[in-house]
Parts: C-alpha cells; structure tokens; sequence
C-alpha cells in the first residue's frame, strides 16, 4: 500500500532515508517530553523519531496517510490526530505540556505554521524541519539581506534560528521544482521581550509592509510626534534594523503615546 500524493495538499514525499533520519536528529529531545510531527505522510521521518526516547504525536489531514500511518506504526496507536494542524487546538489533546515541533512542512503553509509556532512559543521550546529553501533562508537572514523580513525578525526575537543544509528535489515522490532547505529553531533561554509584545508584532509587519520607505514613513500610522520623527533610527528601512532595534522603536513609539 502506498499513498498517492496529492498536489492540493502540496505532497511530496522523501524517499531518502539517511536525509530523514538526519532531520530526526536535529532536535535536542532535551527539556520536553512530547513532539509533535506536522504532515507526517507515509511516516519516512516518523520511523526515526519513534526510535526516540520521547512521547510522539503525528497530526495529519490527508485521510489516505493517516490510514497508512495507523497500519504501519502500532507506536502510534492513539497518538494520530486527523486535524488540519492551522485550525486544531492541538492542546485539545496535549493538554498545555510543552512540547517540540518537526517536519517535512508543506510547502503551501510551512510559513503559516511558522507563525502558529510563534504564536504557541511559551509551549514550543523547540522546533526543526523541512522547508522550501527560500522560505528556510528567509527565517535565518540576518539584516542587510535582501530576503530578510517579517519572518526573519520575529522568529529571531524569541528563537535562536540556524539553517543546516540543502535538500536537492530529486529525494521527493513526486520531485518539487525546488530545493528544500533544514533549518532548526531554539527558543532563548530568555525569550519575553522588554516591550509590549503586541505592539512590536504590529510595528514589525507594519514596517515590513512598505519595506522600500524609511520607517519615518512606513509607521506614519502610529502617529509619530515630530520629536520622535527626528530620532534618526527612523531614517531607516526596515531591513536595516536588528531585532533589537525593532525592540528599540517599539519601546519609543509606547512612550510617545503615553
């Protein structure tokens, strides 16, 4: 029995064994109990993780993979959930534990489950896979990269973020039209910021929105007071600011509207 892959749900499988235990080997398994595997398939990278000292959890939407999955892996007896990863409160089943995430993402959505991690970080110490390899350079580009961003700045914030190495697309069934990339991210040991976190959100997808302006321009609608308009940090473009300075913005741009 094998599963076809179904190019709606941006399925590819690997086929290369040593790449998947490599990605396997990426997490730590160190600080936390449970890992939770994204879009699974036929269970290539499911094998190796399940050869680890660690409670594992496969969440899956493809119907077909998750009856393969099932009568292939009785270690997974229980710990299959049919849900579509983005829509499911994964805490319906792990119930607040912490808890690492790894997988061969589709590409499709590997930046919205970028950002659901994010969101979810007080629970995600830890989080590695396989990406499109433009979207995994992105999240590890530091500033003055032309690629650099939203994604970049905001995993870098709470995460400490390292690409590990390319995939070639001849290791897929069927083969994508371009390279994967593996890259691992670890959260800080200190990973609140000293700002309000809501607003550095919005300040970093607002600046990054207009990425050719000087933030002067790009933040007009945080209604900047002329002192703050002179502060020469805002002569910058948004890729031209660390995640620290964006830490700095944030902070002046509360103080001005207190």
């Amino acid at each position: 029995m094998q599963v076809k892959a179904k190019k709606h749900l941006g399925q590819h499988f690997l086929t290369d064994e040593s790449i998947a235990k490599n990605i396997a080997d990426t997490l730590s398994f160190s600080g936390y109990e449970t890992v939770l595997e994204i879009g699974p398939g036929m269970g290539v990278l499911t094998k190796y993780i399940l050869e680890k000292e660690i409670d594992t959890y496969v969440i899956e939407i493809d119907t077909e993979s998750v009856s393969y999955l099932d009568s292939h892996y009785p270690k997974l007896h229980n710990k299959i959930i049919s849900k579509d990863f983005l829509k499911y409160n994964i805490n319906e089943v792990l119930e607040g534990k912490p808890f690492a995430i790894i997988g061969n993402f589709p590409y499709n959505i590997s930046t919205q489950i970028v950002f659901k991690c994010l969101e979810m970080r007080n629970q995600v110490p830890e989080f590695s896979g396989m990406f499109q390899k433009e979207v995994a350079e992105r999240i590890c580009s530091k500033k003055g990269n032309k690629v650099y961003g939203i994604l970049s700045v905001l995993s870098q914030a709470f995460y400490d973020v390292e690409y590990l190495f390319t995939v070639e697309p001849e290791v897929f069934n069927p083969p994508p039209k371009v390279k994967s990339g593996v890259m691992r991210m670890r959260r800080k040991e200190d990973f609140s910021l000293p700002c309000d976190e809501k607003l550095f959100f919005n300040v970093v997808k607002t600046g990054f929105n207009q990425r050719r302006k000087t933030l002067r321009n790009s933040l007009k609608s945080f209604q900047l007071s002329d002192n703050l308009k002179e502060d020469t940090i805002f002569d910058l473009r948004p890729e031209q600011l660390s995640v620290e300075q964006f830490v700095e913005i944030t902070q002046k741009i509360a103080a001005n509207a207190v």
